[in-house]
């Protein structure tokens, strides 16, 4: 039975992954596919490479650069988070990914996007390092109003958590049947209508995000409701902190962050064995 890796997103609430999954590496825990969305895919692509400790490293290195992200950013080019800088310079200049590593890996790697003029999923196995897949990654976690969409593979993409926040649905119909989901909010979490007048007004060009904005606590509640019932049948795995995480989407307080990924290795390092004994399960089964 084929093991399942599924990261949700949250912007920098997803260094409480990052912590999750850089523990996973160090303990040897490997999955024959990963599919992370938004931060989860941006922050997940380091563990088909095999690089624990490289997400928060560049992200509390490049925190307070003007290049990275923030407002003179979002002034200059419509992007709150450097497309070139964040996406391109960095991994393949200043905190090197090992493409070399992740091509080789096996393991399946899948990220999730969002189509602007249907408000669709789109699912993306990223097989390469290259200059297209970047463009997708930055898509994945392109988040609507502070962000342009971003044109990869003739599409006009945005964030995947618009339209599938936690992807374990979709994931099981490719063919992983024992998964193990991280969420970046607590256990009994569920989201509130958003203002529908002010995604309306903020999104009058894309009319498909803005009606998929006014209903994601719908979708994103569903979800929830899906995963509990697969935890429940006793082929899905739960990782979600204990309480809500003190930390924005966009913080660039380095030493918050710190706290944040650390609270994702403690959480992690306590349910190591239980979760070890959890995947075991599926390699005796096949």
């Amino acid at each position: 039975m084929k093991k399942g890796l599924i990261l949700e997103g949250g912007g920098m609430r997803g260094l409480f992954s990052a912590g999750v999954i850089d523990v996973m590496m160090e303990r040897g825990i490997i999955f024959d596919g990963i599919i992370g969305v938004s931060a989860g895919s941006n922050f997940g692509c380091n563990y088909k490479s095999m690089q624990p400790g490289r997400v928060i490293r560049y992200n509390t290195r490049f925190a307070k650069d003007p290049r990275y992200m923030g407002i003179r950013e979002l002034m200059r080019s419509g992007n709150y988070i450097g497309a070139e800088f964040a996406y391109h310079t960095v991994p393949l200049e200043l905190d090197v990914f090992d493409v070399e590593t992740f091509e080789a890996n096996p393991t399946e790697f899948y990220l999730v996007c969002t189509d602007v003029h249907t408000a669709e999923p789109v699912y993306y196995r990223m097989d390469r390092f290259d200059h297209e897949s970047l463009e997708r990654l930055r898509a994945s976690a392109s988040m609507p109003v502070i962000t342009k969409p971003v044109k990869a593979g003739g599409r006009e993409l945005l964030d995947g958590g618009i339209s599938d926040s936690i992807p374990l649905k979709y994931f099981r119909s490719i063919g992983y049947g024992r998964n193990v989901v991280v969420l970046t909010q607590p256990l009994g979490y569920r989201k509130k209508p958003a203002p529908a007048w002010l995604f309306r007004m903020l999104l009058r060009k894309y009319p498909a995000i803005a009606e998929a904005m006014v209903r994601r606590h719908e979708m994103y509640n569903a979800q929830l409701d899906y995963i509990e019932s697969k935890v429940s049948e006793g082929d899905t795995y739960l990782i979600a902190p204990e309480k809500p995480l003190p930390i924005g989407r966009l913080c660039t307080d380095i030493p918050k962050m710190e706290s944040i990924y650390r609270l994702g290795r403690e959480h992690c390092a306590g349910l190591i064995d239980d979760l070890r004994a959890f995947l075991d399960k599926s390699e005796a089964r096949q």
